[in-house]
């Protein structure tokens, strides 16, 4: 028996296959076609599920999970991710359930990308047997999950902890989401890079200009780079000390391409946290690595997909999206 997964975001678009344990038998990849149509968007998504297909574990599949950059309405099975513009309402499970190889009686569950991460780790990760917690991943954009109660809470859509469209600045830049200051625009990779191109810096000759390039001259103490990172953990650590004074939190756990980034990201983070979380509730939440790094949002879908992970949800439509 093993569970498919899918999970889907503005750069890359993975699948595996995981094993009751959470264990991944194989993987496949290709880049996100971000700003391609929707149907070139689909076709993507259709040859990873081509190349999974092909292992001859696939027709053991028992179920599977798709987690994806959101909002997501997991009631209707349907995405809208801020950094993918061709898909809105996009009906995803349904298009991933028409898969001409889909073996019979398998429907894919629905999830945000930032969901499963949290269902994964607290899974088989950094807050396994953690009663309160903010999973987020810093990635491409940034979204977020909640435990609460000692489970994984996904809200009526799905889109419950997100994070990333929290403002922490009232006048701060627009948001392609239709609002201003959100954190996704401080400390997203494409906002940390773009904020130290602007501040001076550039990457070394023959280098793109990556949040990677740019945690790398952070680490060789170039200050424009340093800066874009300050900034970033600035506003993470504005929008988690609003959600602990909000929710109570027992722990903070942060994934994703830019969380790879080690203390360059959680050095600022977790010194900006000490000013902005003073309330004696909320001072002091512990800040932690992802232990499932980048696999965290595959074996999550697969969780989800195979119900081995409790995610509560409501069954009401979700509100109007992005625009």
């Amino acid at each position: 028996m093993v569970y498919g997964a899918l999970d889907i975001g503005g750069t890359k678009i993975a699948g595996a296959l995981v094993d009751p344990d959470g264990a991944l038998v194989v993987k496949a990849r290709c880049a996100t076609p971000a700003q391609g149509t929707a149907e070139e968007l689909a076709s993507a998504v259709a040859s990873v599920l081509d190349e999974l297909s092909g292992h001859p574990r696939w027709s053991a599949l028992a179920g599977l999970g798709i987690g994806c950059a959101g909002p997501v309405d997991t009631v209707a099975g349907t995405v809208s991710p801020v950094n993918i513009p061709a898909w809105r309402g996009f009906p995803l499970a349904e298009r991933v359930a028409a898969h001409p190889r889909m073996p019979a009686g398998v429907r894919p569950v629905l999830v945000g990308d930032a969901v499963a991460m949290t269902a994964a780790e607290h899974w088989k990760g950094a807050a396994r047997g953690v009663d309160n917690a903010l999973c987020m991943v810093v990635s491409t954009g940034v979204g977020g999950g909640l435990v609460l109660g000692g489970a994984v809470h996904a809200g009526p859509s799905g889109n419950a902890g997100h994070i990333g469209h929290i403002s922490v600045e009232q006048n701060g830049p627009d948001c392609p989401c239709g609002a201003r200051g959100c954190v996704e625009r401080f400390a997203s990779g494409t906002a940390i890079a773009a904020h130290a191109l602007e501040g001076g810096w550039s990457p070394p000759p023959g280098v793109a200009p990556t949040a990677a390039a740019v945690a790398a001259a952070a680490r060789d103490g170039n200050p424009e780079a340093r800066a874009a990172f300050d900034r970033a953990g600035r506003a993470l650590a504005a929008a988690v000390a609003a959600t602990a004074a909000l929710v109570e939190l027992d722990l903070v756990v942060i994934g994703g391409g830019v969380a790879q980034a080690g203390e360059t990201l959680f050095g600022p983070l977790r010194r900006h946290l000490a000013d902005y979380a003073v309330l004696d509730f909320a001072r002091g939440v512990p800040v932690v690595s992802a232990a499932l790094e980048l696999d965290a949002g595959l074996i999550g879908a697969a969780a989800a997909g195979s119900g081995a992970v409790a995610v509560r949800s409501g069954t009401g439509p979700a509100g109007p999206g992005v625009p």
